[in-house]
């Protein structure tokens, strides 16, 4: 059976960023989940940094990268402008296409923008980020949407199971597993 690591943002000691009562730990804690059930439904066996509301450090999840063909880390963008806003994934050159993929996913089924010039590709060492623990070992963050920004979280809390078992589908296509139901 193929395996895929599938980490929640943040932990249960950091919520991340806030949007009123929202938290990006909870938002990647249940994308998580609800993408370990998708990948499930597809054959794939999801190793987690946590069932339910758990959600374990990053050096925790760190760990666990290795164990998957593929490592995807959850998290969401914030700005202090609520109008920021669009999908974009930090990963090492290798990751490219996938993290295209995943992008051009998330953006079809929220109906938001992919961020910058390469399909929402983004090198670790770009814009704000210098050393990201989780890209240098291996493993992709994807920033799903702006928490900061009121419609593409109202379009998330709407769409999460469509989203999260597109998500699957670029990642059971890109191990190889199945085609796209």
């Amino acid at each position: 059976m193929s395996k895929v690591t599938i980490t929640a943002g943040h932990s249960n000691t950091d919520p991340g960023a806030v949007a009123g009562n929202v938290t990006e730990a909870e938002i990647t804690t249940d994308m998580r989940n609800i993408v370990a059930i998708c990948l499930g439904d597809l054959g794939i066996k999801a190793v987690t940094d946590g069932t339910g509301s758990e959600n374990d450090t990053l050096r925790n999840a760190i760990k666990l990268i290795k164990q998957g063909e593929v490592a995807i880390e959850f998290h969401c963008n914030a700005f202090h402008l609520p109008t920021a806003g669009g999908v974009e994934a930090l990963a090492q050159p290798k990751d490219k296409a996938i993290c295209q993929k995943l992008c051009e996913a998330v953006s079809d089924v929220l109906g938001i923008s992919v961020r910058g010039n390469a399909g929402g590709f983004k090198a670790e060492n770009s814009g704000q980020h210098s050393r990201l623990g989780y890209v240098r070992e291996g493993g992709i963050i994807l920033e799903l949407f702006f928490i900061s920004n009121p419609s593409e979280l109202a379009a998330y809390q709407a769409k999460k199971w469509p989203l999260a078992r597109e998500i699957a589908d670029v990642i059971a296509d890109h191990i190889g597993v199945g085609c796209k139901a």
